[in-house]
């Protein structure tokens, strides 16, 4: 029997996670402008105008980034809505990733981990990282332009990148993680 290929399937399993987060958000997407504040952040992210304090610059430039890519004005709350949608799948794959080394920590062993072992922990992460992408609150955040679906992205990748310098801390070169972040 050949060897387990953690690596490949770590790989393997985050993306179909980010693929059926993805699948799901754009399947169920606001076609255009929803409740809330959100048109407001569509029209000031589309013109790059100043929305509401504090404000929300960063994303406010994404989303004059993606409005370029409607094909006519009222398409741009949708395009603008897909942001939202694509940084929920990203937070769930890295949120993947994060489970993964969260659990590789909890079950270290002496020896290496068996292919049994290898197997519930990407397994344990695919279940909690999908289990998060359908909670009421985080979908419905991730259909919808609002800043929340990107803050939960930064917040996912800030997380994922402090656990990997707190494997490779004192490794050479290990700082290259905080210096990222």
């Amino acid at each position: 029997m050949a060897d387990f290929n953690f690596k490949k399937w770590n790989l393997i399993l985050g993306w179909l996670a980010f693929l059926i987060a993805f699948i799901t958000y754009s399947l169920t997407v606001e076609p255009t402008v929803s409740f809330w504040d959100a048109g407001e952040y569509i029209l000031t992210s589309s013109k790059l105008q100043v929305g509401h304090p504090p404000g929300a610059p960063f994303f406010q430039m994404m989303g004059a980034f993606f409005s370029i890519f409607a094909s006519e004005p009222s398409q741009i709350g949708h395009v603008i809505n897909m942001m939202s949608a694509t940084a929920s799948a990203f937070t769930i794959l890295f949120m993947f990733w994060s489970i993964v080394l969260l659990i590789k920590q909890v079950v270290k062993t002496d020896s290496k981990p068996s292919t049994t072992q290898n197997t519930a922990i990407l397994g344990a992460a695919f279940v909690g990282s999908l289990s998060f992408a359908f909670t009421d609150s985080f979908w419905f955040n991730a259909v919808e332009t609002e800043v929340y679906a990107m803050a939960t992205l930064i917040m996912a990748v800030l997380f994922y990148l402090g656990l990997r310098w707190g494997n490779d801390m004192f490794k050479p070169r290990g700082n290259k993680w905080l210096i990222l972040i």
